[in-house]
Formats: structure tokens, sequence, C-alpha cells
């Protein structure tokens, strides 16, 4: 598997990267079908056959329930060199969603996303809009927080996870990486992953599937076909679907890309 380097971060992430939301979170899903939170144990398990498979990226945030902190622990178990990327900005309990953009408020975050993921320096850091992107990013707080922590080394990379082409055109200002949502049934974001790419801005995708609305083969193919796109985060419980997904990813090797591997882009076993 050919790993792809994110943006200007010097980071390198597979192409598929697993979604940590399942094993974390049940509560208000948007996925179709319902499922059981797993145990420790069976989350453990399922990182380690991930990571056997060669995908090195795992996407998490402190919205996705305990998700964080199992990521944490297999990390710790494991000594993984995997890149984390995680979010600020919102939070998840039993009462729901709440949402904090201040300077303080993210600052308390990415601590606690340190302490969770054990941490000292965390890979990448995406703020998690509430659907408001350009007032957050108007507001300059959140943003303002992340360029702090990247100055002062706890993080690597910072980047903007919105619902707007507008939000994410906007975020190129200072972004390292930007995570929009991208399928066959919304492409809006085309223009604007174009110019992020252009800028040395990594794209990341999310909902690639529409949240299991749409088949799998056909979404990774459209999605890892477009030279702009650095990873697609897919989350999922079942190690073999993942790994029929990798199958699928490693027949679709862009253009552009063919051209980066020759510039010297590693190759993962």
């Amino acid at each position: 598997m050919v790993h792809r380097p994110l943006g200007r971060t010097g980071l390198l992430v597979s192409p598929i990267g697993f979604g940590t939301f399942k094993i974390g979170r049940t509560a208000n899903a948007k996925y179709l079908a319902p499922y059981q939170l797993p145990t420790d144990e069976q989350s453990l398990t399922l990182l380690d056959e991930i990571a056997a498979m060669g995908i090195n990226y795992l996407d998490s945030a402190p919205a996705y329930g305990c998700a964080e902190q199992r990521v944490g622990e297999w990390v710790a178990l494991r000594t993984s060199t995997a890149v984390i990327s995680t979010k600020v900005g919102e939070w998840f309990s039993d009462a729901g969603s709440t949402y904090d953009f201040s300077k303080a408020g993210v600052e308390a975050s990415m601590e606690q996303s340190r302490a969770r993921l054990g941490r000292d320096v965390l890979d990448l850091v995406f703020i998690h809009s509430d659907g408001n992107d350009l007032g957050i990013l108007r507001d300059g707080a959140a943003v303002l927080a992340l360029r702090h922590a990247r100055e002062r080394g706890v993080v690597r990379g910072i980047g903007f996870s919105g619902k707007t082409v507008a939000g994410a055109t906007a975020a190129l200002e200072w972004a390292d990486a930007i995570m929009v949502e991208y399928h066959l049934n919304d492409r809006t974001h085309e223009a604007v992953m174009v110019e992020a790419c252009e800028r040395g801005v990594g794209v990341v995708v999310k909902k690639g599937l529409a949240s299991g609305r749409l088949d799998p083969a056909e979404s990774i193919r459209f999605v890892l076909a477009n030279p702009h796109v650095t990873s697609l985060v897919i989350g999922g419980l079942n190690a073999h679907h993942i790994r029929e997904n990798l199958k699928v990813a490693a027949s679709v090797v862009p253009p552009t890309l063919r051209a980066r591997d020759r510039e010297g882009i590693r190759s993962a076993s």
C-alpha cells in the first residue's frame, strides 16, 4: 500500500483511514444499520487487525464517545506509530453534543486528547464544525488556539472538518488539511479539493460511502480515483469488510499519485 503525503505536514497516511466512531459510540449515529458497541478487548483486536492490513491512519474525536480512550490504550500497549487525527469543538455525552470553539475550550480539548491518546504531540487536529463554518472561522478563537499549538510543537498539523464549501475554502488560508464530505451523490467540494491540492493542503474525505447508503466498492473507486484526495476515512467493526475495502483501494492509483510515488513516497508492506 502506498502511503500518501498529508499536505505539508510531513506525515504519510494510508489511502484508506480508519474512522473510530463505531468503537466509541452508538447513540445518535447516522448509519443505516444498527450496531453494538464493541468491548475493550474487541476494539483492541480490531485495531491490531487494521494495523496488520497496512492502515496507518486513525481518525477520532472527543465526540466519538470512548473512541479516543480506546485508541490511546491500544497505542500504549502496541507502541504504535500510527498517524492519529482528532478534533476540537464538539463533545458528546448522554445529553447530546455540546460545542465550545473558544480559545480556552479548544486548548482544554487538545490537552484532554493528548492525555487520552497518550501522545505528547498530536499528529493532526481538526476543528469539528457544528455547521456554522464561517461563523467559527470569522470568530477566529479556535483557529488561533490551533495555530498557537502548532507553533508550540504540541500539534504537527491543523485543519478544518466542516459542512460547507465556503467553510472549506476559507480554511485554506491557514489549514494544513481539510476534511470534507465527498461521494457519488455529493460532489460539491470538488473545486475546493483541487485548490487545496494546489496550495499543499491535504484532503481527507469523510462519509465517502454516505454513511452506508452507497455501494462500498463503487464509492471507494470513485473517491480514490480523484487525484486530489489524500485519504478516505471509513468506519466499521468487521475486519473482513475492511480488508475487502482495501483490496478495492489497492486497485485505484490516480495518475498524479504515480508521479509522486516516483519522487520517493514509500510503499508500506
